[in-house]
């Protein structure tokens, strides 16, 4: 997993819940870098998911209400490094559908050793789309927050529904419809 979304979560963390969170919870996992991380570098995802889960247990709040709050902080920092991107669309329906094809590729030629999800489009219309994400992370709700910092980016608004295909959530179809 790319380093840029550690040290963007431990941002988070520390703005949302203080310093002394970032270090209990570094404290408290069992981190083969230490807790030490450049934006640049690549770590196990084994780390996040125990940054993950000791925060979720210090706070109360579950790992996907965590991953929701992350996903809409990192789209802030994809707006900021990235704006070029963003501006080749001119609606949320047709951005979200040209995730594999065009942003999943734009993000391996900067990041060649990237582990993205697969997202698969299933059916797409002028106002819906349906899409299925494959990942063994499960860190499907942090694409949820991205899809709604999406619509918010564009002034729009929907309605989006996860459904679990595998109970793990390694399988979820997304059902996006556009209000």
């Amino acid at each position: 997993m790319k380093g840029i979304v550690f040290t963007e979560f431990l941002d988070l963390v520390e703005d949302k819940f203080g310093l002394e969170m970032v270090d209990k919870i570094i404290t408290q996992s069992e981190l083969e870098s230490e807790g030490i991380y450049t934006s640049v570098g690549t770590y196990k995802f084994s780390e996040m998911l125990q940054l993950l889960q000791n925060l979720s247990a210090n706070t109360g709040v579950s790992i996907d209400d965590l991953l929701l709050v992350y996903a809409e902080h990192f789209f802030s920092v994809l707006e900021d490094s990235y704006p070029g991107l963003l501006s080749t669309y001119k609606d949320p329906i047709e951005m979200l559908a040209s995730i594999e094809n065009h942003i999943h590729v734009e993000v391996r030629k900067i990041y060649p050793d990237a582990e993205l999800p697969t997202f698969l489009v299933e059916s797409k219309t002028e106002n819906s789309l349906v899409m299925i994400y494959k990942s063994s992370r499960a860190m499907h709700h942090f694409g949820l927050g991205l899809m709604n910092k999406t619509f918010e980016h564009f002034n729009s608004k929907a309605t989006i529904t996860l459904e679990k295909i595998k109970e793990d959530g390694t399988e979820v179809k997304f059902i996006i419809t556009k209000i």
